[in-house]
């Protein structure tokens, strides 16, 4: 039980930090005219709290394991959920991401992968966890919580982007699901797209 409620305070804690790092008011008073120093900066911060926050388990049991064939099929699917990850990465810009490139005009992305869920980030991101064959106490907690943590997290950067954009965020935000796709239709629609802007 330690491991557990030690698990859920780090995961809270990072999520936190996460979040206030980066609100528009912390980006102003941090970064001062260094954007991509900041965004280096809060990508490492991000990571060595993530780090700490797994490493709260001194051992997780294994909840289930998938056998066979099928643990094989669930890694594969992983490989292209992450495939897919690092698609959506590309079409926001990986290297602004990282932070080692500068920021792109104001904007926001609204094809490929964008073009049928709003969150794919987030949407995939889920999907990964999800698809792990071993499933330990561990995981599936992080799971939970990260699942959880990506709505609220979405939901706040929706508040942001209409603000910032308006009639045309708001327009896409009709047109286009929050971060579950309609359904595999609208996917096989939308291929075209994604291979022309991934």
């Amino acid at each position: 039980m330690h491991d557990k409620i030690n698990f859920i305070v780090r995961f809270i804690l990072f999520a936190a930090a996460h979040s206030l790092f980066a609100t528009d008011r912390a980006k102003k008073i941090l970064r001062g005219a260094d954007r991509r120093g900041y965004r280096r900066y809060y990508n490492i911060a991000s990571l060595v709290m993530f780090g700490w926050v797994m490493s709260a388990y001194r051992h997780s049991e294994v909840l289930y394991f998938v056998p066979g064939v099928w643990s094989l099929i669930m890694y594969l699917l992983q490989v292209v959920v992450a495939m897919i990850l690092v698609s959506c990465l590309r079409q926001t810009g990986v290297g602004e991401f990282l932070g080692f490139a500068k920021n792109r005009t104001s904007s926001f992305t609204n094809t490929g992968w964008y073009s049928i869920v709003r969150h794919p980030l987030y949407f995939f991101s889920t999907l990964f966890m999800m698809l792990n064959p071993v499933m330990t106490m561990q995981w599936l907690m992080l799971t939970i919580m990260g699942t959880v943590y990506f709505v609220i997290g979405g939901l706040i950067e929706e508040r942001r982007l209409a603000v910032e954009f308006g009639e045309a965020y708001r327009h896409y935000q009709q047109r286009v699901p929050f971060m579950i796709p309609k359904s595999t239709s609208r996917l096989s629609r939308h291929r075209e797209n994604i291979n022309d802007h991934g």
